[in-house]
């Protein structure tokens, strides 16, 4: 049984936490329970959010009390061992790196006293886990980041960065899917609209996916972003070895 606490966040929500650090194994506890919730379809819940380390759970009072949504929920961590976890996807995300598109890229570098041309490899070996989604529709919080390349934040943040620009914080790097002020190092920018209103499903990466960025020049951004305003471009997705 997984060492579950149960906290009241609100009048009509609770979070599930499972631990106190970011890591692989609680987040797959995180996603095993929310499978199980989507499974059970118990009477009251109207959404789930996965996070780092917890999951919020949205619920109608009216329909059942946080009491008694608390000993179901309970209930169900004792299967959590039963859930079998499907296999994650990679999406592929072509980012063209450096230049007008990631501007802090030479400062990257330089921190890490590496070339450009190293922190792009680095930046694009790792199949990074997508932990949640927040802060903004789609952005993504990644995790596995090489310490390779940690560079602290901008000491003042920018007011407007553009949608698609790619950058690194600290361990973290990731993606910004709408213009939005940001203190994050951009090394690089995606044509892939990570978020689409128009789109059916609006928000293209879901937590417990896998991204790889991959390295692009100037003409392949253009073609990808004419497709983009087309509708008509798809992320390549493959199977992750071993899940």
């Amino acid at each position: 049984m997984a060492n579950v606490r149960f906290l009241l966040t609100g009048d009509t929500s609770l979070c599930a936490e499972f631990g106190n650090e970011i890591n692989e194994q609680i987040n797959a506890e995180i996603r095993a329970f929310n499978i199980l919730l989507s499974e059970k379809r118990l009477a009251g819940i109207v959404e789930t959010v996965p996070t780092y380390r917890s999951l919020m759970i949205h619920y109608d009072p009216g329909i059942i009390s946080y009491g008694a949504l608390v000993r179901q929920l309970k209930g169900l961590t004792n299967e959590l061992d039963q859930v079998e976890i499907p296999p994650s996807d990679v999406l592929e995300i072509p980012v063209l790196y450096g230049g007008e598109m990631g501007p802090d890229l030479a400062f990257v570098a330089e921190h890490a006293k590496l070339s450009e041309k190293e922190v792009i490899e680095i930046h694009t070996s790792t199949e990074y886990l997508i932990y949640m989604l927040g802060f903004t529709p789609g952005f993504t919080y990644l995790g596995g980041m090489s310490d390779k390349i940690e560079t602290p934040r901008l000491t003042t943040p920018r007011v407007l960065i553009p949608a698609g620009s790619v950058g690194i914080a600290g361990n973290q790097t990731g993606g910004y899917p709408i213009d939005s002020p940001g203190g994050w190092q951009l090394i690089g920018r995606t044509p892939v609209r990570m978020y689409d209103p128009d789109r059916e499903v609006p928000i293209l990466p879901q937590a417990g996916q896998y991204i790889k960025f991959t390295s692009i020049d100037q003409a392949e951004y253009d073609r990808i972003a004419a497709e983009e305003a087309a509708g008509t471009y798809v992320c390549h997705k493959y199977p992750r070895k071993g899940g």
